[in-house]
């Protein structure tokens, strides 16, 4: 599968140093779940409702340093939250970002791309469920979806915490936020912003020392 800047982003902005246990909710290749296991000791659990993406990601995790601690499941969240009596210290997805627009005549690109399957709503009440009383929840979204998911996450008792927001070139502005989020008020949040590349198309210095330890051609 195709490594998406946005996972790459979201893996990278992570700081699961001191975290046991963690959950990735759409995992796809598993690109986000092998960053996490690179950079931290903890237990991964990585589900995703597409078969043919666990597949995949069972045989990158196999071929990774780290096969003992990543658990790849086909499973929805919603199903999920149902089996596990397990409670998490960080939760991290790249959710599909094409909602309430047109689909695809190929069901997977569907499950990829819409939230038909998982609506913000699932994956707020999931998280909040699933998390711990000192966990975090690590999200990317598009701007333009932003603000009505903060409120959503709010009014289940998730609050923000720090956030990023992404400009794909100097010139450009920014179409995408990392957000983080825990079950603790945050009166002032940290506020960061990166920009991937310059006018000319090259990689910034901060995009590529951001990310030049998950990139063989970068670091």
């Amino acid at each position: 599968m195709k490594i998406g800047t946005d996972a790459v982003l979201l893996g990278a902005w992570t700081n699961p140093v001191e975290v046991k246990s963690i959950l990735e909710i759409g995992t796809g290749c598993g690109v986000i779940a092998l960053m996490l296991a690179q950079k931290s000791k903890a237990i991964i659990d990585a589900i995703d409702l597409d078969e043919a993406s666990i597949i995949q990601a069972r045989e990158n995790f196999q071929e990774s340093p780290w096969p003992d601690r990543i658990h790849p499941q086909c499973v929805s969240l919603q199903e999920f939250c149902n089996e596990t009596s397990s409670r998490y210290g960080m939760i991290v997805t790249n959710p599909p970002f094409f909602m309430d627009s047109m689909q695809s005549p190929d069901e997977k690109i569907n499950r990829a791309k819409h939230t038909n399957l998982l609506s913000r709503k699932d994956l707020i009440e999931g998280v909040r469920n699933l998390m711990e009383t000192d966990g975090v929840f690590l999200v990317i979204l598009p701007v333009e979806r932003n603000r009505n998911f903060y409120l959503l996450a709010e009014s289940a008792g998730l609050y923000l915490t720090r956030q990023m927001k992404v400009r794909p070139r100097s010139d450009k502005p920014i179409n995408r936020i990392l957000s983080e989020f825990s079950l603790q008020p945050c009166a002032l949040p940290v506020d960061e912003e990166i920009v991937i590349r310059n006018k000319d198309n090259s990689f910034t210095k901060e995009y590529l020392k951001f990310t030049g330890p998950y990139y063989f051609s970068l670091g």
